[in-house]
């Protein structure tokens, strides 16, 4: 498969700054194939039936395995709608677009960069939140975990309301 047929691949959690990475891949990339990925976290049921951090006001409820199940087959139905509004928007800018979802096991970054590797993606394009200050360092970066860590080429694009340096 040559450079050109292989696709890119949009990081896309319908926010504005991933529409507005979805817009750009499409002015800079189109009308090439383009993967529209949305990650989703499996697992968020033992978080939710946790005590709070201090031991105050949190319940222990019972763990029940099918509950689980159903959260998580909820939170992957949530992701495929999510890559599928990401997929029609990427269609309204002239790119051949697929929707797909990856469980992020790790981190999304991590679920990102494995999902570029798998479907041997010519580039990554993903948004910048613009995050800053303590947020930025509670909340970490997940579009800097990739450009850093990613074995392909990353196009980061800035949210529009980023003014910082």
């Amino acid at each position: 498969m040559s450079a050109t047929e292989r696709p890119i691949l949009i990081a896309y959690d319908g926010s504005e700054p991933a529409r507005a990475a979805v817009r750009e891949a499409g002015a800079l990339f189109a009308p090439t194939r383009a993967l529209v990925l949305t990650v989703w976290e499996p697992g968020l049921t033992q978080v939710m039936l946790m005590p709070d951090a201090t031991g105050m006001g949190g319940t222990m409820l019972p763990y029940d395995p099918s509950v689980a199940r159903e959260v998580d087959q909820a939170n992957e139905e949530h992701a495929q709608r999510v890559a599928q509004d990401g997929e029609r928007l990427a269609r309204e800018v002239g790119l051949d677009a697929q929707a797909i979802t990856a469980e992020d096991s790790v981190a999304p970054h991590d679920a990102i960069a494995a999902a570029a590797e798998e479907h041997d993606a010519r580039a990554i394009v993903i948004g910048s939140r613009g995050l800053r200050g303590l947020k930025s360092k509670l909340l970490g970066s997940t579009s800097a975990h990739v450009l850093h860590h990613a074995l392909r080429p990353v196009v980061v694009v800035r949210h529009p309301d980023d003014h910082s340096a």
